[in-house]
């Protein structure tokens, strides 16, 4: 970054957040898939304990995805200290709240792993994975909502913020 103006710092930290953003979607969306199954199991009463080695493999890929994650959000916090147009910043802040509120939901949805990973079958803890399964659907609302109001900035200021990726980096958290 020696030798790059300001916003050229600001526009490779938006740049690499984005492709640590990209790959940590790769990854959520291959851990989502067993939540999906597990959590239809559960809801429907059903005994998930058969997923117990897709449970810790997704455990695991959601844990990789974190770090991924929580890659773009040291990248963004660099742009706040930069002297770059308020808009950056904003656009930089809102991400990193939505950022934040990701890793709150993915760091509940590894708690239901774990529970998942000490009683399978939850004979003693379906309500406490029930209770989880709310709280995880309700920190990704939060956090599509942020990865939108940073969206709809970056698209009211096409000129202002171009490292912006069209069509947001919201995960589908279904």
């Amino acid at each position: 970054m020696l030798g790059e103006t300001p916003r050229e710092q600001a526009n490779d930290a938006i740049v690499e957040a984005n492709q640590s953003i990209a790959e940590h979607n790769r990854l959520f969306e291959k851990a989502r898939d067993t939540y999906a199954d597990v959590k239809e199991q559960i809801e429907s009463g059903e005994d998930p304990s058969a997923e117990r080695d897709r449970i810790t493999e997704a455990k695991n890929t959601l844990e990789e995805a974190r770090g991924n994650l929580d890659d773009a959000r040291e990248s963004l916090a660099t742009v706040q200290d930069l002297d770059v147009d308020k808009d950056i910043k904003q656009y930089t802040s809102l991400l990193s709240q939505a950022m934040n509120a990701q890793l709150a939901a993915e760091a509940k949805e590894v708690e239901f792993y774990d529970l998942l990973e000490e009683d399978p079958a939850l004979e003693n803890n379906r309500e406490k994975a029930l209770d989880l399964l709310d709280e995880i659907g309700a920190g990704y609302e939060k956090a599509e909502q942020a990865y939108g109001e940073a969206q709809d900035l970056a698209d009211s200021k096409p000129k202002v913020i171009e490292a912006a990726p069209k069509g947001g980096n919201t995960p589908d958290n279904g």
